[in-house]
This record gives structure tokens, C-alpha cells and sequence, in this order.
């Protein structure tokens, strides 16, 4: 079941106008535990304290402020603030098309599913185009007060929008200051070999969240009363590089 409709807009890129529905296409579903009272069991209330008067302070009292140096702050309104949120808009605005697979998945964040609003002939026309031509939008909006920059991309016979980072977000690589290494032939062939046993077709619904089924057990288990076995967890030891063509082997002969 699909979720419900997040915000409604318009796709706009030359001349037309495509209406569409944004949904979530992600559904987050953890479980949620409570900060609890251990001497009684009772829920425990969030309150913002003053660092000096160690009292609570009324959220009428409350401001915000931005640090310029240690203890010193600089105090803006809710009414300066509102100044500098973007304009309220209804337009997904394409900036231009690349193609597909030139975005680096380090940019990827959320996905939404774009669903077609009244026009229906102008998105499939749009999906149909896109599709054709092998290529992604690149486009901005404002939603919530927010202003994003996107990718548009077509998935089937849908539209998906990528919320992507700012360029200014992503680490660079380079920052790891990695090391040069070599790997002998004999490395490298058997390497190979173990990838090409293990390579599949990917298939999600083959993977589960094991750690939030280990929760639910426990809760379960708890629930009934019974009484928990405090496991140590196990530690691997990282393989050192003169025992990696040992272990590259080992690894086949239990996959071949």
C-alpha cells in the first residue's frame, strides 16, 4: 500500500507543466524503546534547563542563538528567521538533464515516488522521453520551508525524485589519505575467482533486518519471562597482508 501524499506540485522544464503527488518511497519501521523511571516504570519528560540556574526554562522563555566564540552568542528572532526561508513554491523546476549514471551515489539521499495528478498523458510522456533518451533531471524545489536539489528518474513506468547533498556536504575521498598497495597475480586471480562465485543477481527480500529480529526476540522472550543469556559478542581479527592469498583460498574452497 502505497503511503500517502506527502505534497503536490508541478514538474516544469521548458514550456510544460506535469502535475504530480510526491510520496515517500521509504517506510521506516524500528523498534522504538522509552526512557523509563527504573524505580517506578514511568515514562520520563524532556525538559530544557538552564545551565545556570539549573531550573526549566517555559519554551515562552526559549530563543535561539548562533555561537561566534565560546559563550558568546548572537540572538535571532523567529521573525528574522521566517526572512530567510525560500519561497513558498509548487514547482519541482528542472535545471537540466544529464545521463544516467553520471550521479555519484555519495549524493543519493531520500527517495520519493512521483505520482501523475490529472494529467496522466503529459508524465507518461515525460517517462516515456527520459526512458528514450537514457537520462536524469537535475532540478530544485521548496517543500516545508526547504529548498532541495534533486534528481528526477524514471524507474518502470514511474517517476522516482532523489533528494541529493550539496557538493559542499560529500568528504572527499582524498581525505583518507589512503596508501598505495599491489596485490601479486596469484591474489588477484583467485580474487576473482571468489567474486565470480559469489556474484548474483541482486534479491533484497533475501536479506532481513537481523538486528531488529533479534529485538523483537528479545522483547518476546521477556514478555514471557524467561530468562536472558548474556552472550559476548564475537571479535574478528582483521587478516594480515601476508596471510591474504591463505585466506583468499580457504575463502574459495568453502564457496566452491
Amino acid at each position: 500500500m502505497a503511503a500517502g501524499t506527502i505534497w503536490k506540485g508541478y514538474i516544469h522544464f521548458g514550456d510544460s507543466n506535469v502535475p504530480v503527488k510526491l510520496h515517500s518511497a521509504i517506510r521506516e519501521e524500528r523498534i522504538q524503546f522509552h526512557l523509563l523511571h527504573r524505580r517506578d516504570e514511568v515514562k520520563l519528560r524532556q525538559q530544557m534547563i538552564c545551565a545556570y540556574e539549573k531550573q526549566p526554562v517555559p519554551v515562552e522563555e526559549q530563543t535561539k542563538g548562533f555561537e561566534v566564540e565560546e559563550g558568546k552568542y548572537i540572538i535571532v528572532d523567529p521573525e528574522e528567521l521566517e526572512q530567510t526561508a525560500p519561497e513558498s513554491s509548487r514547482v519541482i523546476e528542472v535545471r537540466k538533464f544529464v545521463k544516467t549514471g553520471q550521479i555519484d551515489p555519495i549524493f543519493l539521499e531520500r527517495v520519493y515516488y512521483l505520482e501523475p495528478d490529472i494529467n496522466l498523458k503529459g508524465y507518461n510522456a515525460l517517462v516515456g522521453v527520459m526512458k528514450e533518451m537514457d537520462v536524469e533531471g537535475i532540478c530544485t524545489w521548496t517543500m516545508r520551508k526547504r529548498s532541495y536539489i534533486g534528481a528526477l528518474r524514471t524507474k518502470g513506468k514511474i517517476l522516482r525524485l532523489n533528494t541529493l547533498r550539496y557538493a559542499d556536504e560529500v568528504i572527499s575521498v582524498k581525505s583518507l589519505e589512503l596508501q598505495k598497495f599491489s596485490l601479486s597475480e596469484k591474489e588477484l586471480q583467485i580474487g576473482s575467482e571468489l567474486i565470480n562465485k559469489l556474484t548474483a543477481p541482486f534479491q533484497p527480500r533475501k536479506f532481513e533486518n537481523e538486528h531488529e529480529k533479534k529485538l523483537r526476540n528479545l522483547i518476546d522472550k521477556k514478555a514471557r519471562g524467561e530468562k536472558i543469556a548474556i552472550l559476548r559478542p564475537r571479535r574478528l581479527k582483521p587478516t594480515a597482508p601476508d596471510k591474504l592469498l591463505q585466506a583468499l583460498e580457504a575463502s574459495l574452497k568453502k564457496v566452491a
